[in-house]
């Protein structure tokens, strides 16, 4: 087996990676986890209330 074998089998195993985790990520049952994930930044902002402007209160 020479130099030039052993680099083609490795691009081709390296390509079918490829394939492979493209497959994984937009396959169809992670779509809900990845928006939850994506929206998991947002999740300990505490909400605070609204104030009105130029109101004030006595």
């Amino acid at each position: 087996m020479d130099i030039g074998t052993i680099h083609s089998i490795w691009t081709i195993v390296l390509f079918v990676s490829f394939i492979g985790v493209v497959w994984w990520a937009y396959g169809k049952n992670r779509k809900a986890r990845f928006e939850e994930d994506a929206n998991l930044v947002f999740a300990d902002e505490i909400e605070q209330p609204k104030k009105e402007q130029g109101v004030t209160k006595q």
